[in-house]
């Protein structure tokens, strides 16, 4: 598919202003999310889902709260990046801010190869779909990642929570882009 689009720059676009809100939550709340279970952060990035699908339907001039479609993807983008740092830690004591911000880039790096490799081989599929079909894409991988979570994240044939929570991220990235370009 031939395009006039950067995938790369448009990913680092938006990976920078969630990565920067990452860092102003960070030096408002430090790191309380090291707390949480990684099931609690899935149903606070369903929440989040839930809102955007909800605005889509019912149009954001109805909206109750004064925010949009597109800092509820942000929250998505960096509770799936929260949720992969606490599924390899474990929750636990809090984290200095630059040990966060390490695991942060380093997680989001993953994502980011893992949307390389995709998008090479889909051809870009992804700038063909509506965002409403990102946000069904992200509460069915939600709904998959809560069915994990319940079964002890033993899986028969599937990818285990953390390969669904990096799609989630790509996939909210890419509706970030698609919103802002």
């Amino acid at each position: 598919m031939s395009n006039n689009h950067d995938t790369a720059v448009e990913f680092a676009e938006v990976r920078a202003i969630c990565r920067n809100i990452f860092e102003k939550k960070l030096k408002d709340y430090g790191t309380s999310w090291r707390i949480m279970r990684p099931s609690s952060l899935t149903d606070q990035i369903y929440i989040k889902a839930r809102r955007i699908r909800s605005l889509e339907e019912k149009g954001i001039e109805n909206a109750s709260v004064n925010e949009g479609i597109e800092p509820e993807f942000i929250g998505i983008v960096n509770y799936c990046v929260i949720a992969l740092i606490q599924l390899q830690l474990g929750p636990g004591d809090p984290l200095s801010t630059e040990k966060a911000v390490e695991l942060y880039d380093r997680k989001l790096d993953d994502a980011t190869k893992l949307m390389s490799n995709k998008n090479h081989d889909y051809d870009e599929a992804w700038r063909l779909m509506r965002v409403s079909s990102f946000t069904d894409i992200i509460l069915q991988k939600l709904l998959r990642t809560k069915e994990i979570e319940d079964h002890n994240g033993k899986t028969l044939i599937s990818e285990g929570v953390d390969a669904n929570y990096m799609d989630m991220i790509n996939y909210a990235l890419f509706a970030l882009i698609k919103l802002r370009f």
